[in-house]
């Protein structure tokens, strides 16, 4: 066997190892991406179950004390935000803070503040979860590798969900 033989097998050898790693670390980042995704769509589902729950908490505080001012517009704020496509979601949910806002002042019980407060809370929590998942999902969807060998495929990178959760002061 000649040097160049030689030479030439070893460069072979670690082209073969090199390809080997590129694509062990492509599976391993799709896989990741992946489970991203699936990450981002259970949190978003929760942030819907959060969001829908304030909702019946808002249309609940209009209908214990429909005759007060701003209860018809809550109700409505209420309906509209559950009804809401997820691209005009956010601003339904900010009128619906505004809604909630400016029935603070109105004599409710005690029960039904706990409610809301409890409902913010985890709308607040859930709202969190998403960003995170969505700030690391567009993370990984970002880097080189991925957008080079497109291992998200051709979607899209998710979006943030961004809304006013407790509006302070009435009207």
């Amino acid at each position: 066997m000649t040097i160049l033989s030689l030479v030439g097998i070893v460069v072979g050898a670690i082209a073969g190892a090199g390809l080997i790693w590129l694509a062990i670390l492509a599976a391993t980042r799709a896989t990741r991406l992946d489970r991203l995704n699936v990450r981002v769509d259970l949190a978003y589902e929760a942030l819907v179950a959060a969001l829908e729950r304030r909702a019946v908490v808002g249309r609940t505080i209009a209908a214990a004390d429909p005759d007060a001012d701003g209860a018809q517009e809550l109700s409505a704020a209420a309906t509209d935000a559950e009804a809401a496509p997820r691209g005009e979601r956010e601003a339904a949910e900010n009128r619906l803070s505004v809604a909630l806002a400016r029935m603070a002042g109105a004599n409710r019980a005690p029960a039904l503040v706990a409610e809301l407060a409890d409902a913010q809370t985890r709308v607040t929590m859930a709202r969190r979860f998403y960003n995170d998942a969505v700030r690391d999902a567009r993370a990984l969807g970002g880097r080189r590798m991925v957008r080079w060998l497109r291992l998200g495929g051709h979607s899209t990178l998710p979006e943030y969900f961004e809304i006013t959760e407790r509006v302070s002061g009435a009207r």
